[in-house]
């Protein structure tokens, strides 16, 4: 089974790649976060700052990165990314 990560969880992960690709914390106070719903499908997050975005696609558990012109930085699959925990017997 296949589990999204939790929304606070992936607005960190976007925090500490954009500190990764160069953007300093100051800048990151500026992050705008935006849902796209579609027909009441949650469907993926925008994260926007200085000319960097990342989206999120919620359903296929895919975030990927973006320079100003458009360029794709890295893509992270989330569901690869996080290990589900064992429950204990």
């Amino acid at each position: 089974m296949r589990l999204n990560p939790p929304a606070w969880e992936v607005r960190q992960l976007v925090e500490h790649t954009f500190l990764h690709l160069g953007l300093s914390e100051q800048t990151l106070e500026n992050l705008a976060e935006t849902i796209l719903l579609r027909e009441g499908r949650y469907l993926a997050r925008s994260y926007r700052v200085a000319n960097f975005m990342a989206m999120w696609l919620v359903e296929v558990g895919i975030l990927q990165f973006y320079d100003g012109q458009g360029r794709m930085l890295c893509t992270i699959n989330l569901f690869q990314e996080k290990k589900p925990a064992r429950a204990a017997a």
